[in-house]
């Protein structure tokens, strides 16, 4: 069976960033009128800022509320505090959180700072909340050079669910600057797992720039294995990838 991944492609990052907001404006503010809730599974890095900025926009100058929002982080550096700079915590909050009005108590991230045989209950307890609060409606990813979803390397299949990872070293070679050095970069993560991703009623795949180009390749044209975690989206019956021209290059 041929698989059929759709992928839309867009002249700047902030192109694609503004369609990709406004779906999820849109998806806010019709459940807002049915008077329910919406469940986000939300990514860290560089590759959202500008969604993240553009949905910061639509806040303040359109008066979109998350008040019906609930966000549930997609990973966690383990061993490090919500003050950390390079925390998952801290990011969220500095780059979306606290410019808009979505509740504190509707915010969840995996914790960076549990004791080791502390993490497979809070792991079980994330997976849990998620299918309480009715699933994700929506998830919005990156893509690793490794061609990790989440922090889900090489060798992550689409049964996984939420635990403790081990970072590859291509992973942790492009983190290296912000942390002053690889040998300063977390070795292990708290991540979804695939198939979590894969429980998401939608997902969003952002990708900007040539360096992404090779791994997009593999992750929309290539064959759906565990050597490329994202490979599985392929298999999604609603996932798209929003690429920038040299991110597409390759296609």
């Amino acid at each position: 069976m041929e698989l059929a991944m759709n992928y839309e492609v867009f002249d700047t990052p902030q192109e694609a960033a503004k369609k990709l907001a406004a779906e999820v404006a849109q998806l806010i503010r019709s459940r807002a009128a049915e008077g329910k809730g919406v469940v986000f599974g939300l990514a860290t890095g560089a590759t959202p800022l500008p969604f993240y900025a553009e949905l910061i926009r639509l806040h303040k100058e359109e008066g979109l509320s998350f008040a019906n929002v609930t966000s549930f982080n997609l990973d966690e550096y383990t061993g490090l505090p919500h003050e950390h700079k390079e925390s998952y915590w801290y990011f969220m909050h500095h780059n979306l959180f606290d410019h808009i009005d979505i509740k504190p108590e509707n915010v969840n991230l995996p914790c960076g700072t549990l004791a080791p045989d502390e993490i497979p209950a809070h792991c079980a307890a994330y997976e849990a909340k998620i299918k309480a609060c009715g699933g994700l409606d929506l998830q919005i990813l990156g893509i690793g050079r490794t061609g990790h979803i989440g922090f889900n390397e090489p060798g992550s299949d689409d049964k996984t669910i939420t635990r403790q990872v081990t970072l590859d070293d291509l992973t942790k070679t492009d983190a290296a600057p912000a942390f002053g050095g690889f040998d300063n970069v977390p070795k292990t993560a708290i991540t979804m797992g695939v198939a979590t991703i894969m429980g998401a009623k939608k997902v969003r795949l952002m990708a900007w720039g040539e360096k992404k180009a090779s791994i997009v390749k593999k992750a929309i044209q290539g064959p759906v294995t565990a050597d490329v975690a994202a490979s599985f989206l392929q298999k999604h019956p609603d996932a798209v990838f929003f690429l920038d021209k040299p991110a597409a290059s390759e296609l």
